[in-house]
């Protein structure tokens, strides 16, 4: 059957689009990106735990962890200075006003999960926090055996302990709630160290509302809504970042990258990331999504394999204990 002239004109032009389209979205036509990947040590060092089973916000992940290797608990000074020396880039933390008035790193919303305490953390002074004992309640067997009870005693510091602990490397402190006023607490206690959080490059994130404000107060240092401005970002760029415009949502933004899903990104990496250069983004892979399963980053140096070479962003690394070494090697 021979095709009409009318419908030989059409394919052509579809043709022509489509190879438009593919020159417009290449990755070998656009520049080679400078520089070398940076590694976000989330919580610094910290066990791992069944990320399946510990499904969920409120689910107390300390009931499912590995079967532990070390005795380093996230959040902590051992846990920081380790984390950087290992090759963390950015070492991440969670931080929590007291009932007193002062700030500490922790990860929870209360305090059962973890220690050997009760109640919400920002109900206890700093003197109840810093008598608990955060490897109270790891467990890798379902509960009949606790192998870091009594190891953890007295570990959860202060921010003024942990800026001590990194002088001179950054860190990226993580809102975790939606307060607006802890930025405000956090910021102050930055100010009051002497710290130049501006040249080391501290960066921060959580929700909307600190966020917005840390931005106020730091307006050159990196603050992020990761689960909020960075998933519109990423969304709007596989929705429409085919036709070579850069979405709004993007413009001083984040995009977040699955390791399984680097191929639905246009341009994926090279002109991605020119693009995102260009309008002042910064670019971070996780490891892979998986539904049913939390989110996060990489927990097996083979999976950094699987990041293009030229990849010049943030890596998101869960196990930097035993990525790091690898990584040296």
């Amino acid at each position: 059957m021979k095709l009409s002239r009318t419908k030989k004109r059409i394919l052509g032009v579809v043709a022509l689009i489509l190879v438009a389209l593919s020159l417009l979205n290449s990755s070998w036509l656009a520049p080679a990106p400078v520089g070398k990947p940076k590694l976000i040590a989330h919580r610094g060092v910290y066990h791992l735990y069944d990320k399946r089973a510990a499904f969920g916000r409120d689910t107390c992940t300390a009931r499912f962890i590995n079967p532990p290797d070390h005795e380093v608990f996230e959040n902590t000074v051992p846990s920081i200075q380790m984390a950087a020396g290992l090759g963390g880039d950015l070492v991440e933390i969670d931080v929590a006003p007291t009932k007193d008035g002062k700030m500490v790193l922790f990860h929870d919303w209360t305090v059962d999960c973890r220690t050997n305490g009760k109640g919400e953390t920002r109900d206890l002074t700093l003197a109840e926090l810093k008598a608990l004992d955060i490897g109270y309640g790891y467990t890798a067997d379902g509960g009949k055996t606790f192998p870091l009870r009594g190891k953890g005693v007295g570990q959860i510091p202060t921010v003024e302990e942990a800026l001590a602990a990194l002088p001179s490397r950054p860190l990226l402190f993580n809102f975790k709630s939606k307060d607006a006023g802890e930025a405000d607490q956090l910021f102050a206690i930055l100010k009051a160290s002497g710290r130049d959080y501006e040249k080391l490059g501290d960066a921060f994130y959580g929700a909307t509302g600190p966020v917005t404000r840390i931005r106020q107060l730091a307006p050159k240092n990196w603050a992020f809504d990761l689960k909020g401005e960075a998933q519109k970002c990423t969304k709007d760029y596989v929705a429409y970042g085919w036709t070579g415009v850069i979405p709004e949502s993007c413009h001083n933004g984040v995009l977040v990258i699955p390791i399984n899903y680097q191929w639905i990104m246009w341009g994926w990496p090279n002109r991605l990331i020119a693009r995102m250069e260009s309008v002042g983004a910064k670019v971070i892979v996780m490891g892979p999504y998986e539904s049913g399963k939390s989110n996060e980053g990489l927990t097996d140096v083979h999976q950094l394999g699987k990041i293009a070479g030229t990849f010049n962003g943030y890596i998101w690394i869960e196990d930097i204990w035993g990525i790091g070494p690898a990584l040296k090697k």
